[in-house]
C-alpha cells in the first residue's frame, strides 16, 4: 500500500452507498443512547468546539445539538451520503460537515475543545493512526465500542464482517490501547443494550412475530442482568456489557511507539 493513511478505494466505495438505504427511526434510537452515554461519561465539563469524527448520518449530533450540549458542532465522515444527511438536518449548532480520507484529519492542533469518535474504531484498519490524529487536535476525546467480544467470536466472522467491524474491543483492551498511545483515563462507562433498542430490532428488523412473551423475556433478562451486575464487581459488568465509552485527556508525554 502506497500511503496506508488513506483509506482504502473499496471501502470508501460502501461507505458512501451505506447511507443510501437509509432507516431512521433505527439510527435515532441507537443514537439517542450514544449521545447520552456521550454527555453521562463527562457529566458536568463544558466544551465550546466539537468534532465528531465518523459521524455517520448525524444520528448522534442531533441529540446533542438538542441538547444544547456544545455551541459549536462539526462533523467528519467518509461517506459523502453520510455528508449530504448530516447537512439536510439543518443543526443548528452546526458549524462544518466535510468528508475526509478517514485518518487525517484536516484540522489545525488543538483546534477543538472535544473530539468524539463513537462506534467507529472497530471499523477502521490503521487504528492508531487515526486516535494520534485524535489527540493531535483535541484536548478531550470521547470514544465509545461496542463489546464484540465473546469466547468463540472467530467462528462468527460474517456476522462481523458484514457490519465493517474487523476490530474486536473489551474495556480491558481498549483501556490498554488508549494508555498505550498517551490518552489519559478521566471517566468511563459500561453499558448494556436498552430493552426497547432490542424489542425494535427484534420485531421490526428481524420481523419476528410480536407478543407478550417475548417481550416479557426481553425486559426479564435485562433486568436480570442490571441487578447481577449491581451486585458484582467490574469484571462481571464488562463481561454483560454491550458497550464501552471512555473519556479521556491528551497527554504532555509521547505515545510509546515512535
Amino acid at each position: 500500500m502506497d500511503n496506508p493513511q488513506i483509506i482504502n478505494s473499496g471501502v470508501k466505495s460502501a461507505y458512501d452507498n451505506f447511507y443510501q438505504s437509509h432507516n431512521d427511526q433505527w439510527r435515532l434510537l441507537g443514537a439517542r443512547y450514544k449521545a447520552k452515554n456521550i454527555a453521562d461519561v463527562c457529566k458536568g465539563q463544558k466544551f465550546k468546539k466539537v468534532l465528531e469524527v465518523g459521524a455517520g448520518d448525524g444520528s448522534i449530533l442531533k441529540y446533542l445539538d438538542e441538547w444544547n450540549f456544545a455551541p459549536e458542532l462539526y462533523a467528519l465522515e467518509i461517506a459523502q451520503s453520510g455528508v449530504d444527511l448530516i447537512e439536510a438536518q439543518k443543526l443548528k449548532s452546526l458549524k462544518s460537515v466535510k468528508t475526509f480520507d478517514g485518518y487525517r484529519i484536516p484540522f489545525a492542533d488543538n483546534e477543538f475543545d472535544l473530539v468524539i469518535l463513537s462506534h467507529v474504531l472497530e471499523h477502521v484498519e490503521f487504528e492508531r493512526m487515526l486516535l494520534r490524529e485524535l489527540k493531535r487536535v483535541s484536548k478531550f476525546q470521547i470514544i465509545e465500542v461496542p463489546k464484540d467480544y465473546r469466547y468463540g467470536i472467530d467462528n462468527r466472522m460474517k456476522h462481523f464482517l458484514d457490519y465493517g467491524h474487523i476490530n474486536v474491543y473489551t474495556p480491558t483492551s481498549l483501556r490498554f490501547l488508549l494508555k498505550s498511545e498517551g490518552f489519559i483515563i478521566i471517566n468511563d462507562k459500561i453499558s448494556m443494550i436498552e430493552p426497547k433498542v432490542t424489542k425494535f430490532n427484534t420485531f421490526i428488523n428481524q420481523k419476528k412475530t410480536k407478543s407478550i412473551v417475548t417481550s416479557f423475556r426481553i425486559d426479564l433478562e435485562y433486568y436480570i442482568k442490571k441487578i447481577i451486575c449491581i451486585s458484582s464487581g467490574k469484571k462481571q459488568k464488562e463481561a454483560f456489557s454491550n458497550a464501552y465509552t471512555i473519556f479521556t485527556k491528551t497527554a504532555t508525554d509521547i505515545h510509546i511507539f515512535k
